[in-house]
């Protein structure tokens, strides 16, 4: 069935960079648009970025603005997010997400870390 496992996370220094992974199956992946949100501790999950099935359309929030970028590779079922410029703030679990038969599937999740 769905299945979204992301990977990539870990600690970075402020200014740093990370470059996370979502690995999809079970649907047809390139019929669909994909979805990072990001969750802190006793805050709401929040979407951070989203792009179309053929990748031709983004959209950020505007913290990840000008640092962040969302891409897809059909080929190989995969949605990354390559996070510049890493500030405190983007310290959260990442979870990759897509709306599959008016359901939302989720990955576990990956943790993302930026102190000094």
């Amino acid at each position: 069935q769905v299945q979204l496992v992301e990977s990539g996370g870990g600690l970075a220094q402020p200014g740093g960079s990370l470059r996370l992974s979502c690995a999809a199956s079970g649907f047809p992946f390139r019929m669909y648009a994909m979805s990072w949100y990001r969750q802190a501790p006793g805050k709401e999950r929040e979407l951070v970025a989203s792009i179309s099935s053929t990748g031709d359309f983004r959209r950020y929030a505007d913290s990840a603005k000008g640092r962040f970028t969302i891409s897809r590779d059909n080929a190989k079922n995969t949605v990354y997010l390559q996070m510049n410029s890493l500030k405190p703030e983007d310290t959260a679990v990442y979870y990759c997400k897509v709306d599959y038969q008016t359901w939302n599937y989720w990955g576990q999740g990956t943790q993302v870390t930026v102190s000094s």
